[in-house]
């Protein structure tokens, strides 16, 4: 059974007949070999190239005897936290320590160090003093500059002076490794690869000019690199708010693969470079990741079960990357501001193939991505797209340029619902009501098809919020459009002769949220008979927009002061008015009640 995996210690190099590892991947998750996770996916992605691939999950951080275990790799060594942030894992809202972690074996938490990424990369240092490290993922990705760290409300540096590697890859990562193999693959041909050797450090410079990575140099030479863009360097921006927010600004303004420039951050004597993120991969590249022989099943290591791999075990991606552009999402930073698709073929056949994963019993949770329904849509001219730099497609209403045109998203649906053996698809991603009601041609179809079809009873839907000024902040659409989409959703069930119910999901303690505006979404829940079963308490996470008014108390496109709920009880009477039925809630609300009788 372990043959089918990539392999995980030295036993299971052995089973493939191999002595020798050409790249050795490090993540904080549990090994589940499904596309939804990173490491596994590049895993198979390098296999693909020829390469000989070992993965260690979660390596104990005491010592560095698990990074050891495959021996030095001859090519590279990738590290990740994982699918997460491990900050975001290991604490929640209120900066408790969490017990729970859905990607580890059931669900147990306390396997994966704070900061991880930078844990592992030190750990690999120490194990290979000489070996090429890439650090990559989310976690690593969204500290690539100077950043707010919500945990020590404190202004931190780049994680490239936190963790000594080579390279940090950006984004997704499946054409930096293509380009990594085939440099790093070039200079192994003369001898053994180490980042001291001549011919790799002339392999690293190439890699260090491509789009979608970062590197920490000297000032002089981040200098030389033109045209770039230099920012306020980490001591100013660590020191003065108002410098933190207008570098934030700047940060998502230079966003865009086609006309993003290279960022420049001078930290004391050095110097991060960040280049611009990498193009979006055609739909044939798009395509060929969901060809790799995944067999979507947690390694046999395990003896209990990962929540997060059963949760995603039967979901299809259909997406990458959203045009959404909400101040307080990581994704457009990660994955990229252009939604790259996936062709209906190769869907479908994705469908064909569950029959043989085990459990499937004809039920697949979602086809989606980041968003329900971007599938097919994007920018109608490339020449517009060339130049454009908005920070959202359909903030504050959508783009006359966006082909918002639902049909092939409609289609698909049909003939995935009518492939063999299928018997019931949700969609588990968020819709963009606001997108769909915009389409004038096939939106409203659109919709018909998804409440009538796709709903599991329940549908998740996310206005985040009702007052206006708040939504501006979050670059979210409108209460009207959102009562507008609670209208056609209460009335196709009703034709379909469906009991189901929309799930809204809510954000409290929002930049620009008064204790005031969120009663506003108190006494509409309550005049909906709405009983929210789950709250996001508003957690700032490194270089979104929010996170820049959180720390600064402005709003980084204009400047102007934000009111930003800082305080622990007034973050705990935004939740209470949320969820007033929950235990404990009544004790906050009290304290709300007692403040207003005070002023008045």
């Amino acid at each position: 059974m372990a043959k089918r995996f990539l392999p995980t210690n030295a036993e299971e190099m052995r089973l493939k007949g191999w002595d020798e590892l050409d790249v050795l991947l490090i993540t904080g998750d549990a090994y589940v070999d499904h596309p939804s996770f990173g490491i596994p996916l590049l895993g198979r992605w390098l296999e693909r190239l020829g390469l000989r691939v070992g993965i260690i999950p979660r390596p104990r951080w005491d010592n560095t005897d698990d990074i050891k275990r495959m021996g030095r790799p001859r090519l590279f060594i990738g590290v990740s936290s994982g699918i997460v942030d491990s900050m975001l894992n290991n604490y929640t809202a209120n900066k408790k320590r969490r017990s729970d972690d859905m990607y580890g074996e059931n669900g147990a938490g306390g396997q994966r160090p704070d900061r991880a990424t930078a844990v592992y990369a030190n750990l690999a240092r120490e194990a290979f003093p000489d070996a090429v490290i890439v650090a990559g993922g989310v976690e690593a990705s969204l500290r690539r500059l100077a950043h707010y760290d919500y945990w020590q409300n404190k202004v931190r540096p780049s994680f490239l002076l936190d963790a000594d590697v080579d390279l940090l890859a950006t984004g997704m990562g499946e054409q930096i490794c293509t380009t990594l193999a085939k440099e790093l693959g070039d200079a192994a041909s003369y001898g053994p690869v180490s980042r001291d050797d001549g011919r790799t450090q002339k392999a690293l410079d190439k890699l260090r000019r491509l789009p979608g990575t970062a590197y920490l140099t000297t000032k002089d030479a981040a200098r030389a690199r033109e045209p770039r863009l230099t920012l306020p360097p980490f001591e100013e921006v660590r020191d003065n708010k108002k410098v933190f927010a207008k570098t934030a600004w700047f940060i998502e303004r230079e966003a865009s693969p086609f006309n993003g420039k290279t960022l420049v951050q001078h930290h004391g004597s050095k110097a991060v470079v960040v280049n611009p993120p990498p193009p979006p991969m055609t739909e044939e590249e798009f395509d060929s990741v969901y060809t790799l022989p995944f067999t979507k099943e947690p390694h046999p290591m395990y003896k209990g079960r990962i929540p997060a791999g059963e949760m995603i075990k039967f979901s299809i991606t259909s997406t990458r990357g959203c045009f959404g552009g909400c101040s307080f999402c990581a994704i457009t930073l990660h994955q990229g501001r252009v939604v790259q698709s996936r062709s209906e073929k190769s869907i479908l056949d994705e469908i064909a193939r569950l029959k043989e994963v085990r459990g499937y019993t004809g039920q697949i949770t979602d086809i989606g991505g980041p968003t329900a329904n971007m599938y097919a849509l994007g920018c109608k001219s490339r020449e517009i797209h060339s130049v454009c730099r908005k920070f959202s497609c359909v903030f504050p209403s959508v783009c006359p340029h966006l082909r918002a045109d639902h049909s092939r998203q409609i289609t698909l649906l049909e003939k995935a619902r009518k492939q063999p053996g299928v018997k019931k698809i949700t969609i588990g991603s968020g819709v963009r009501y606001d997108l769909a009601l915009a389409d004038k041609k096939s939106g409203k179809k659109y919709l018909h098809d998804l409440i009538t079809h796709h709903v599991g009873g329940h549908l998740k839907v996310a206005p985040e919020h009702l007052d206006e000024d708040v939504l501006r902040l979050m670059k979210k659409p409108t209460m009207e459009s959102f009562e507008a989409f609670l209208d056609i959703f209460k009335e196709v069930s009703r034709r379909a002769g469906k009991e189901q119910y929309v799930v809204p999901y809510f954000i409290s303690g929002f930049p620009g949220c008064t204790n005031e505006k969120m009663e506003k979404v108190h006494d509409y829940l309550r005049a909906k008979k709405w009983n929210l079963q789950q709250v996001q308490a508003f957690l700032p996470t490194p270089m979104t927009l929010a996170t820049a008014m959180y720390w600064t108390g402005l709003d980084p496109a204009t400047r102007e002061p934000v009111y930003v709920p800082k305080g622990n009880e007034d973050r705990r009477i935004q939740q209470a008015l949320l969820q007033p039925r929950k235990e404990r809630s009544n004790v906050f609300l009290r304290k709300y009640q007692q403040k207003h009788k005070k002023r008045g």
